[in-house]
């Protein structure tokens, strides 16, 4: 089972970006989220990574992250 993270956007224009596995990282998808919007994303044979740009809470299985602390 692959691991998911929760992603809360707290202003409008966060941008959630996944990241590949392989060779040569690179982007393979891009969210922007309004304010209070929710995402869910997975880690998964392809995503390696995700990037969170701009003010939001991001809830993992390891704990919470707030972007502005």
């Amino acid at each position: 089972m692959e691991d998911y993270v929760v992603i809360k956007a707290k202003q409008s224009g966060v941008q959630v970006i996944g990241l590949t596995r392989g060779h040569d990282t690179k982007f393979n998808h891009l969210e922007k989220l309004d304010k209070n919007e929710v995402m869910l994303a997975q880690f998964t044979e392809y995503t390696s990574a995700i990037k969170v740009r701009g003010p939001a809470v991001i809830y993992t299985k390891l704990g919470t992250i707030d972007t502005e602390e």
